[in-house]
């Protein structure tokens, strides 16, 4: 069993675990850094193995990227209004860990892949990861700890009674991307299993593959998702630029949004919230009438077309949501997809038996049933130690009574700031079977500051948030961040874990959910180290969409205020956009061999510690110039027009 000691280990080599890695290595170039990934490439959700066609990304070109590398336009045909095909996000992301360089190797080199964590512990302060790869088992040791293994790591696969007497294949989504599901011809009748996006994603390409689909959504669950339709005038990146104005996030009830007047006005005063009522109604509709789930005629009611609408307000995000990425995919359910709104009985044979008794012939179920907590390499003490989910049984009392007393104070404090959020509609509430994440600023435990968690909140784009998340948790790891007491960070986490089960319901129970919620959020981090170069002036700050631009200053303001290291053995600019050659990609044995072109920059001096605003930041360097057609340009387009029209429904 080999063992090897590092600096920074980062488990999960996903959008927000590569941001956190590349961020740390700014600032410490010549750490000893590994990312532990347990799959053959980058990218978590979105790497190679598990894309699909019709898996589309949820936010457009020119927003889905890190700040200091542009993507490149995917072509035409995969683009649909403003968002793109997943693939190009994989190609993306592995471009962008080899152009990358630090102390002599790219990001790749530092990865081990195909390596699945066992267990962690913490031994004489030191991280102890147990873990194995493609060839034997290995024990890292580590001073730091990123942990970026994400929300949708772990299929969440449902209980099936009688699938061992099925003996047709039962896949999740995780792994439809590399199956045979749809080309086998012996798979005719195909039955999909979920409620929001995923599953709709799995339910189209069954459709356009010729077979015939069965969809069942549980009865006994938060019902239908909202599948925003497209909308000509108003493109998803219209969507996306309103939902970052500030101005424009202070009509949630966000505990992210300053305790202005404008914002006491909004949510104390009758006439504030009867405004944000008509906001959020507005949008409601336009989600829920755009299929036109009732009025389809005879055929699509014999289809049971009308159980895919939302149950809920939109309003309350109570259940899962996300874009619609064909024009024709509402006309494909409601003609070619039987919809059951039923709970599963049991399987048999080649069968699904509702509870009502029907039964549904299939030779295969897909499952787009969500993820769990891709945690389970933590002991049940250190989950709760650490503040992170865990079975409510195995939670200790003592820690489960002093929470329970500063969540109840936090409640009440929660309603008289949002009186709003004490009126929620009738809805199905799923049981709660796990305590919520309890981490400051959704990465920080309260009692190690040599761990972080990076990508476990759920927001509406990763790549913005991943930036922020990867500065903030550095400068906690390094620390640069003064911390509040104890106690008040214990009740800040009461809190936002009181907010969030007010605030989202069902969805709220974890602790985690913020998805109208992420520039206010990024805000806070950043104030709390004192940064403020992503912020603009006066009435743009208030007014202009946030963009990834605004965080191309950002690290060079780090550095003035905080300074990196160097040494010999380090370019000063951690050189990008160059082109290397390696003899192996395993960062537990490997001899690295820069080509020509790499040109590494040498210095007499020793390490030290440098407090400086001459360096510049890291320009990217990119082969390929990014061209923007009209329909993968959405961020400006139509953006006034739609502020224009909201403004005038608020008002």
């Amino acid at each position: 069993m080999e063992s090897t000691r590092y600096d920074v280990a980062v488990i999960g080599a996903g959008i927000c675990g590569i941001a956190a890695a590349k961020f740390y290595l700014d600032i410490h170039p010549n750490c000893k850094l590994i990312i532990l990934e347990k799959d053959a490439s980058v990218g978590g959700v979105w790497n190679q193995s598990r894309v699909f066609d019709t898996f589309y990304t949820q936010s457009p070109l020119g927003t889905w990227e890190y700040s200091d590398m542009p993507m490149p336009q995917p072509p035409e045909q995969d683009v649909f209004n403003g968002v793109f095909k997943a693939k190009y996000t994989s190609q993306y992301l592995d471009d962008y860990i080899d152009r990358h360089l630090y102390a002599g190797q790219t990001i790749r080199q530092r990865i081990s892949f195909n390596f699945h964590v066992q267990h962690v512990e913490k031994d004489n302060g030191e991280w102890i990861i147990c873990g194995k790869d493609a060839r034997r088992e290995v024990v890292l040791q580590s001073s730091k700890l990123i942990v970026a293994s994400g929300l949708t790591s772990v299929p969440n696969m449902p209980f099936l009674p009688g699938q061992e007497s099925f003996a047709n294949p039962i896949l999740h989504q995780i792994d439809f991307g590399q199956s045979t599901v749809l080309s086998r011809p012996d798979i005719e009748k195909i039955t999909v299993l979920g409620a929001a996006k995923s599953a709709a994603d799995l339910v189209y390409d069954c459709v356009q593959a010729g077979k015939k689909v069965t969809w069942i959504v549980r009865k006994t669950g938060t019902g239908p998702g909202f599948l925003v339709s497209p909308d000509p005038r108003v493109s998803p990146g219209t969507i996306y630029a309103l939902s970052t104005i500030r101005f424009m996030t202070t009509l949630s009830p966000s505990l992210f949004n300053p305790d202005s007047w404008w914002n006491r006005f909004l949510q104390r005063t009758r006439m504030g919230r009867k405004r944000m009522k008509k906001f959020w109604e507005t949008a409601h509709k336009a989600v829920v009438e755009a299929p036109n789930f009732n009025d389809r005629g005879p055929e699509a009611r014999k289809h049971g077309f009308q159980h895919l609408k939302p149950i809920s307000p939109v309003f309350w995000q109570n259940q899962g949501a996300g874009l619609v990425n064909r024009p024709n995919f509402w006309d494909t359910i409601a003609q070619n997809v039987q919809v059951h709104y039923e709970d599963i009985e049991e399987l048999h044979k080649g069968n699904v038996r509702l509870k009502s008794g029907e039964d549904i012939p299939c030779d295969a179920i897909l499952c787009g049933t969500g993820w769990t907590p891709s945690l389970n390499f933590f002991d049940q003490d250190m989950l709760a130690d650490l503040g992170i989910p865990q079975p409510v049984s195995n939670f200790p009392s003592h820690k489960a009574k002093l929470w329970k007393e500063l969540e109840k104070d936090a409640d009440q404090q929660v309603l008289d700031r949002f009186p709003i959020l004490a009126d929620p509609p009738d809805h199905y509430h799923t049981p709660v079977t796990e305590t919520p994440y309890r981490l400051y600023n959704g990465i920080a435990p309260l009692l190690d500051r040599s761990i972080a968690f990076v990508g476990h909140v759920v927001v509406a784009n990763y790549f913005r948030v991943a930036e922020c998340q990867a500065i903030w948790a550095t400068a906690y790891l390094d620390g640069k961040v003064k911390l509040p007491p104890l106690e008040q960070r214990q009740k800040n986490i009461a809190l936002f874990v009181a907010w969030c089960r007010r605030r989202y319901l069902s969805n709220g129970d974890r602790g985690h959910w913020m998805s109208a919620e992420q520039t206010g959020y990024t805000d806070r981090l950043f104030h709390e180290i004192g940064l403020s170069s992503h912020r603009r002036f006066w009435l743009w700050d208030a007014f202009v969409p946030s963009s990834k631009k605004d965080l191309r200053r950002v690290r060079a303001e780090y550095i003035k205020k905080f300074g990196r290291e160097v040494n010999s053995q380090s370019s000063e600019k951690g050189i990008e956009g160059s082109k290397a050659s390696w003899q192996t990609r395993n960062p537990l044995q490997r001899t690295f061999k820069p080509t020509s072109s790499v040109k590494i920059q040498q210095t007499a001096s020793p390490t030290r510690t440098i407090n400086t605003a001459s360096i510049s930041p890291r320009q990217s360097i990119s082969s390929t110039t990014r061209l923007r057609s009209s329909s993968a340009r959405p961020m400006r387009s139509h953006w006034n027009w739609s502020l224009s029209r909201f403004s005038k429904v608020v008002w």
